[in-house]
């Protein structure tokens, strides 16, 4: 691990959740709290100002809500990776938040392991993908995307594959490739989707029609 902690940036509109995931995050040597934000716009503001690498994002929150926030912590320079913790495990906005690049998302009765673990996953990049709990979330949605770009039949079906959850070396080991090979294959996808990582690729392709859950 890295001798600098993950800064994480809390926000919610219960206080008593914001401290429950403080206390929890606080608690690891590696991941420390920077900020508590109590609703969307604020969440903004202290992204802004904080630059934390990872932010805890509530999708129900009053005045500008987490979809909105997420959408607008995005667009800033050198964005943070977005968590959504939710209450909902089929909440439409969780699944609006993948759309528009959160990296993936948990709910809020999770354990305090997994909460750590999953602010750890997203905060190097990696994306948190729950097969069975994303295909829920597509499935309570129509495939809405027109203009679907062009993927190579290998590209779709590394897709597939990322769907189900696969590392790149799991990935590897079912077509008989390399893993290098995988990586320009999910880059290619990845660009192909204006996707940010793994996790907005299926929910994207799921709604253009290119991956079938």
């Amino acid at each position: 691990m890295s001798d600098t902690p993950v800064r994480v940036l809390v926000a919610d509109d219960e206080p008593l959740v914001r401290s429950g995931l403080r206390l929890i995050l606080d608690a690891e040597p590696d991941l420390q709290v920077v900020g508590e934000a109590g609703d969307g716009a604020q969440a903004v503001e202290l992204t802004r100002s904080l630059r934390p690498d990872v932010v805890c994002m509530d999708v129900r929150m009053p005045g500008v809500d987490g979809l909105r926030a997420t959408e607008l912590v995005l667009r800033l320079p050198d964005p943070p990776r977005v968590l959504v913790v939710t209450t909902f495990e089929h909440d439409g906005y969780v699944l609006d938040a993948l759309t528009v690049g959160a990296s993936g998302f948990l709910l809020k009765r999770a354990g305090a392991d997994e909460m750590v673990q999953a602010v750890r996953t997203v905060a190097v990049g990696q994306s948190l993908l729950y097969p069975e709990a994303l295909r829920a979330l597509i499935r309570s949605r129509p495939r809405a995307m027109a203009g679907a770009p062009v993927l190579t039949p290998r590209e779709r079906e590394v897709l597939g594959l990322v769907a189900q959850g696969m590392t790149n070396a799991e990935i590897a080991t079912a077509l008989v490739v390399g893993v290098e090979t995988v990586r320009t294959h999910v880059a290619s996808v990845l660009a192909k989707l204006q996707a940010r990582d793994r996790t907005q690729a299926v929910v994207l392709g799921y709604r253009a029609g290119l991956v079938d859950l």
